[in-house]
This record gives C-alpha cells, sequence and structure tokens, in this order.
C-alpha cells in the first residue's frame, strides 16, 4: 500500500493500482528514443504488472504500531513481502518471460545494498531467474533490456511522484525522492541529464526534457480514509468501507 498522510485522513492506494499509471505513463513513452521497438509491447505489460505481487497484501491493509500508520510498502514486513515478491514474479513468467525479466531486475535492484541473509537468498534465487530466462530468449538484446529496465524504473517513479505528493506541490514540498529529479533516466535525453518533474497546478505535472509521444491523461485510483474511522472501526474495517475516489492528473510537455 502506498500512502499519504493529511491532517484528518489517509491517502491509501493500492500497489497494482499505482502499477497501472505506470503501465500508462510507458505506453505513452517516445519509442524512437529507444534502440529499437522490440520487445516494447513486453515492456509496457511488466510496467503495467509489476506490483502483482501486492494483490493480495493490499487486500486488507494492517496497522503499524511503531510509526502509528498504516503499513506501506517500504516499511511493510520483510517475509511476507518477498515471499509475495516471489509469486508475483512467478505468475508474471507465466505469461511474459521477457516481462519477468524485467520485474525481476526490478526487484532485484531493492535489496543490492542489504546485508540481510533473506535479501541476499532473494537475490541469489533471481540471479538463477534471470539467466534461465536470458538464455530462453536467444534474440534479446542486452543494451536494449537495459533501456527498457531504465523505463521500468522511469515509469515506476513517475507514478510514485503523483501518488506520494499532494497535488500541486511546490519543489521544496515534494517527497525528497524527486526534488533532485527521476533516477535512472539519464538514456532518455541528449543531455544525459536526470529528467524532472513539476506540478504546474493540482491537475498538471511537466517533465522537463519529455519523453513521451504527446501530453497524455491519468487517472488514480485511491482511498480517502478517515483517521476518525479507523479509530472507531480498526484499520481494515475503516479502509473496506470507505469508497474509492479517482484523481485525473495530466502530464504535460
Amino acid at each position: 500500500m502506498i500512502i499519504r498522510e493529511t491532517n484528518d485522513s489517509f491517502i491509501m492506494i493500492k500497489q497494482h493500482d499505482h502499477a497501472y499509471l505506470s503501465g500508462e505513463i510507458s505506453r505513452h513513452f517516445n519509442t524512437a528514443i529507444l534502440k529499437s521497438n522490440h520487445y516494447f509491447k513486453e515492456m509496457t505489460d511488466a510496467a503495467y504488472q509489476h506490483d502483482r505481487s501486492w494483490i493480495g497484501l493490499d487486500d486488507t491493509p494492517i496497522w503499524n504500531d511503531e510509526a502509528d500508520i498504516p503499513y506501506t510498502f517500504s516499511d511493510y514486513p520483510l517475509l511476507p513481502k518477498m515471499a509475495f515478491y516471489k509469486i508475483g514474479l512467478d505468475e508474471i513468467e507465466q505469461v511474459s518471460p521477457y516481462s519477468a525479466l524485467l520485474c525481476s531486475l526490478h526487484f532485484y535492484s531493492f535489496f543490492t545494498r542489504s546485508k540481510k541473509r533473506e535479501c541476499i537468498a532473494f537475490m541469489d534465487e533471481e540471479a538463477k531467474r534471470q539467466a534461465r530466462l536470458k538464455k530462453a530468449l536467444p534474440d534479446m538484446d542486452e543494451e536494449l533490456l537495459q533501456q527498457h529496465f531504465r523505463l521500468l524504473q522511469f515509469s515506476d517513479d513517475l507514478s510514485l511522484y503523483i501518488c506520494l505528493n499532494e497535488p500541486g506541490a511546490t519543489k521544496q514540498e515534494e517527497h525528497p525522492w524527486f526534488r533532485d529529479g527521476f533516477k535512472h533516466t539519464e538514456l532518455f535525453n541528449d543531455h544525459r541529464q536526470r529528467l524532472d518533474g513539476k506540478w504546474l497546478n493540482e491537475k498538471e505535472i511537466r517533465i522537463e526534457r519529455f519523453p513521451f509521444n504527446h501530453d497524455f491523461p491519468l487517472t488514480l485510483h485511491y482511498k480517502n480514509v478517515p483517521k476518525s474511522s479507523i479509530k472507531d472501526l480498526g484499520i481494515a474495517a475503516a479502509y473496506e468501507t470507505t469508497e474509492f475516489q479517482d484523481q485525473t492528473v495530466f502530464v504535460r510537455k
């Protein structure tokens, strides 16, 4: 679950809904920037499905007593999270080996600095998956794969930019992850500089060095769960009884 706290509520976004935005972002990408159009559909499929591991975990939110907020994707207990990561990757692989390869690279990147035994074991298993999938894809181009991997990371970041920031936030008010631009985007522009985003108002975002074919809208599905309901009902029931809402944001050049 992606959580943004306000004074009297929690904005709660399912990871799979966030991933849908990632897929929509990738779908509008200017493929002329890439080495070729090969495997582009599989790349967008990876973006749409990369967080399917969270479908079961996000079905019922749980409370983080230490932080006094619902558990988020970044602090969710490690062992169940990693177990569901494997389940999701297995499901993606059954549909598209190339998409699974990209998603495996994506999840692997989360743990490269970790010294925890569980994380190292997860990376070992995913390294084996990646080697097996590459062997099964003889026409795969490593340079193009890395471009697709960076595009998956960028689409994930831009979706998170919408999810984690208050609409219309100034640069100083933005979530710390994005104040210096989006990571891993040097491949997508001639200047080898990070792409950067800026809220123009509550409904529009401008992306500098625009890497898309044209302006496009994104619609985010979320719940605004009152803290008073959580106090009265508990987090699971409060979330269940809160109606979904939609937020539309236009990505502009």
